[in-house]
């Protein structure tokens, strides 16, 4: 489990406060999606999880243990995607074979299933690929290292379509009973139909923290006419139609809208 106590964190200690008094909790075996406007904290969140930032009040557990402390049984189980990275000037095995130590549940298999996925082969030079190629070879790595957490922050940025399907298919494939995953994104098509839970961050304040079969249970997404949105709890118009949330009833479940569901949650 991760834990977040009562945390308070800021950038400088004049400046304006990220996080005043967050609490939060993600239970293992679940695919969260974490979403906020620009500026909300998400990243800083993913930082204080991870251990590479320290919290000023309260405290962000992994497990029982402080995640500041960066404990090696921590780091072990724990992967983080940054959104900006650099890759050093090596051949790709040369880089597995220095990192793969450092996670004893690291399987050269996935990483090689994960690479074929992402039509990606041979043993590159690392530098010398565009900034998608190292993306997928980043993601590969990070896949197969096995750990109970998985933290990913803008995962699909540099990826064109057919990768995008490619990223779907194989963190599905990486999903294990024992695993969290946590994806910060703003491209939200690229992974709601991955996503168990559901948070949307505004600062402090958790505006929304269901799973997904609790929002599904409770609303539908679908397109109406203009003359059928009496019970419609947020409208936006569309080539479609009016796209709509609504109180579900006794209608039959819809596939989960994200973007609709953002929208209405941060507009409301």
């Amino acid at each position: 489990m991760i834990e977040v106590k009562d945390m308070t964190f800021g950038y400088s200690k004049r400046g304006q406060k990220v996080f005043n008094g967050l609490n939060l909790k993600l239970e293992s075996n679940a695919i969260y999606g974490l979403l906020g406007k620009n500026g909300m904290g998400k990243s800083t969140l993913l930082y204080l999880i991870s251990g590479l930032l320290r919290a000023e009040k309260g405290e962000v557990t992994v497990d029982g243990i402080r995640s500041e402390a960066r404990r090696p049984e921590v780091l072990r189980e724990m992967f983080i995607v940054q959104e900006d990275f650099e890759m050093p000037a090596m051949k790709l095995s040369e880089y597995v074979e220095i990192n793969a130590p450092f996670y004893p549940h690291f399987s050269q298999e996935i990483m090689d299933n994960c690479l074929k996925e992402f039509e990606m082969t041979g043993n590159p030079m690392l530098t010398s690929l565009s900034m998608g190629q190292k993306k997928k070879i980043y993601m590969s790595f990070a896949l197969a290292t096995g750990t109970r957490y998985l933290i990913m922050d803008e995962p699909t940025n540099g990826l064109d379509i057919p990768s995008k399907a490619q990223f779907r298919k194989v963190v599905a494939s990486a999903m294990t009973e024992d695993r969290t995953m946590i994806i910060s994104t703003h491209q939200v098509h690229d992974v709601e139909n991955l996503l168990d839970h559901v948070i949307i961050l505004d600062h402090s304040e958790i505006l929304l923290n269901n799973s997904v079969g609790e929002i599904c249970d409770k609303y539908v997404f679908e397109y109406r006419t203009p003359d059928d949105m009496a019970d419609a709890i947020y409208a936006e118009p569309s080539l479609q139609g009016n796209a709509v949330m609504a109180p579900r009833g006794d209608k039959a479940e819809t596939t989960l809208n994200l973007e609709l569901l953002f929208n209405a949650t941060t507009k409301a």
